[in-house]
């Protein structure tokens, strides 16, 4: 595996430009620093390197913005609060908000320096006289630099769109700005903006087999995130005016997105699926390693014990070998109904949820279920295990999986169509049959009209993203959010009160005790054994599940406010012409 080094040749520049607190009140660089960083393809590659810096660590994807700001969901839920709300991570979950909580302010800085560094590198780049005029390898290395630099810039201001609806979005490095203090833009301008700025992207970029392997952007990257873009941007988000709303427009932005999937869809030599929906997870990301088939088009490199809380803050709780201190938060929960929407046979489940704790032997003791993990990224696979009582892995962020690419194509084409084409279900079935083991016999019948089809994929993205930061942010661009919270505290109820369709469900499990894998006494599926199995634990299952734990889902949501986050006010205050919106 080859890492990205996050090397700086020229850091004083960079470091300098976004490391002012605040909100883009930057420090410009000197003209001879902008002509030192741009003097030679070396140079220009630290500065890109610089770019890529900003996806990481703790205020960005290592923590904040993968683990905190997309719960709670239909799928899984933050901590939960047991006292008073406390303007932090619990708040984020509950959509409790206010301006000054504490979690918004570095992630929004840190996004927006990254801004500023791409903009200087999409800035310089092109101008610089190797980039029509050198050696053929001085010309290719440049344009990729320059196409790696659109998409960090495209990555980072959907991040803050997302979140934060309509932003001040400048497009040319503070040095060049006539005003720095910004008013907000409109979203929609800004997505065509980046979409337009990927479809170049995607043009310098090279295909991953034609580079050395590592976690560089490529031409797949490019490609996938402007689908990305382009459902957002035709999809449901919180205007100004207090409603959510969807423009008139939108199917224009859905041919973009069904587009780029096709394209990406007839080059599997370079990007397809891993056969294994586990392998991805366990022998790829988990052990340091660049996926084989390239089903993970797009992820973030982190540094290992500096970057990223993957594993120690949402997965299972552990052990270091030879310490006898249990470590890791297990924040993340897994909604009850939503290990129960799995087929029993979907390998996914399995995957996606963490039922148990580790041992010091790294033995499973399996929890409560109101205690169960999320489990992508969960501690035990790491490999090698972790040998340091840090809290950061270095594991990576994977942004974008080939599964995506599938999907969105399928949903494109039925919205375009009225309906799934037959190449619409052979997409669909094709992340369902991996899901399933590769046995068509268990994936069911795929419906052939418009409206159940939908909802398929909108199922079927639950199954295959659960816990990688996509399902809020795909319920917000379908209008379903607050319709998927209420339905999830409905069906919470309905089990703790022993109803249809779980009214034959577990109320305890029984387990293997110093077992290193998890051994079931019964079934997960069927009522408690009696008497008692002999030689097994007994664990409190759906009797654990209490009206004070449904109550805490997305406790605080409101439809037409809560969608999106306020800004934090140091944003405010330190730039007179930012109000705040959507009820805030």
């Amino acid at each position: 595996m080859k890492k990205i080094t996050f090397f700086y040749l020229v850091a004083l520049t960079l470091s300098t430009l976004s490391s002012c607190k605040n909100y883009l009140d930057l420090e410009p660089p000197s003209a001879f620093d902008e002509a030192y960083v741009f003097s030679n393809v070396e140079n220009a590659t630290s500065a890109v390197f610089g770019v890529y810096d900003r996806l990481g660590g703790r205020d960005a994807y290592g923590s904040r913005l993968s683990l905190m700001y997309p719960y709670d969901t239909d799928e899984m839920v933050g901590i939960l609060n047991t006292t008073a709300p406390d303007n932090s991570s619990r708040d984020l979950s509950r959509y409790n908000l206010q301006p000054s909580n504490a979690q918004l302010k570095l992630p929004f800085e840190q996004l927006y320096s990254g801004v500023e560094r791409a903009n200087i590198c999409i800035k310089n780049i092109p101008e610089m006289a190797m980039y029509q005029n050198g050696t053929d390898a001085q010309k290719a290395s440049l344009k990729r630099l320059h196409g790696e630099a659109l998409t960090l810039r495209a990555q980072f201001y959907f991040e803050l769109m997302r979140n934060w609806g309509d932003i001040p979005a400048p497009f040319v490095p503070s040095i060049d700005q006539t005003y720095h203090k910004l008013e907000k833009t409109d979203r929609d301008i800004i997505y065509d903006k980046l979409i337009e700025d990927l479809a170049l992207a995607a043009e310098l970029l090279p295909w991953r087999t034609e580079v050395a392997l590592d976690e560089r952007i490529t031409k797949g990257a490019a490609k996938a995130l402007r689908a990305r873009l382009a459902l957002h941007r035709g999809g449901y988000s919180l205007r100004r005016s207090g409603i959510m709303e969807r423009r008139d427009d939108y199917l224009e932005y859905y041919r973009i997105a069904r587009d780029e999937c096709s394209e990406l869809m007839q080059h599997r030599d370079q990007h397809t699926l891993n056969p294994s929906f586990q392998a991805v997870f366990k022998d790829g990301i988990a052990s340091y390693k660049i996926d084989p088939y390239g089903e993970v088009l797009f992820e973030v490199s982190m540094a290992r014990d500096v970057d990223s809380n993957l594993g120690y803050y949402d997965g299972p709780r552990f052990y270091i070998p030879g310490n006898t201190a249990m470590l890791g938060n297990g924040q993340i929960r897994i909604v009850p109904a939503y290990f129960y929407s799995f087929d029993s046979l979907d390998t996914r489940r399995d995957v996606t949820t963490a039922p148990y704790y580790n041992s010091p032997e790294y033995n499973k003791t399996v929890q409560t279920m109101v205690n169960m993990t999320s489990g992508k990224f969960r501690s035990d696979w790491i490999s090698p295990l972790l040998n340091t009582s840090t809290q950061a892995t270095g594991i990576n962020w994977p942004l974008i999986r080939f599964s995506d690419v599938l999907l969105m194509f399928a949903e494109a084409e039925n919205e375009l169509n009225n309906g799934p084409t037959p190449a619409a279900v052979s997409a669909f079935e094709e992340v369902r049959l991996r899901g399933f083991g590769g046995d068509a016999a268990l994936i069911g019948t795929t419906p052939d009209n418009k409206e159940d089809f939908f909802t398929a994929i909108v199922n079927e993205r639950s199954f295959e993203f659960g816990g990688e930061g996509i399902r809020k942010y795909d319920l917000i661009r379908w209008n379903l959010i607050y319709e998927k919270i209420l339905e999830t505290r409905a069906n919470l109820t309905k089990m703790r009160l022993r109803q249809a369709p779980y009214d034959k469900l577990p109320q305890h499990m029984y387990y293997k005790p110093a077992s290193a894998t998890v051994i079931w006494a019964s079934s997960l599926y069927k009522p408690t054994p009696t008497p008692a199995p002999a030689g097994f634990t007994r664990v409190n299952w759906l009797v654990s599940l209490t009206d004070t734990w449904i109550n805490n889902v997305a406790q605080m949501f409101r439809s037409n406010h809560s969608e999106l986050l306020p800004l934090p006010q140091s944003a405010t205050e330190s730039n007179t012409k930012l109000k705040q919106d959507y009820g805030y």
